[in-house]
């Protein structure tokens, strides 16, 4: 299978489609002019026109990276 454009796998392409579809199923309105009827189609539309924006969100970071962090800061203040 290719690569969709502007997606860095295959698998996040199917997440994106699958969230869109799932808000679609939950009422919200399409924002392009399709013949389908079905979430599915209609939200793989709906990426392909550019419609549907996505991020990678940033991870959070762990209690012990900040930890490290803070005692860095305070060795080296010293």
């Amino acid at each position: 299978m290719k690569l969709m454009d502007g997606f860095d796998s295959n698998y996040r392409y199917i997440l994106v489609a699958a969230r869109r579809a799932r808000q679609l199923q939950g009422g919200a309105p399409p924002v392009i002019d399709t013949q389908s009827r079905k979430p599915c189609r209609i939200a793989q539309d709906e990426i392909k026109a550019g419609k549907v924006k996505w991020v990678i969100p940033e991870m959070p970071r762990s209690p012990a990276e900040v930890a490290a962090e803070l005692l860095d800061k305070a060795l080296d203040k010293e």
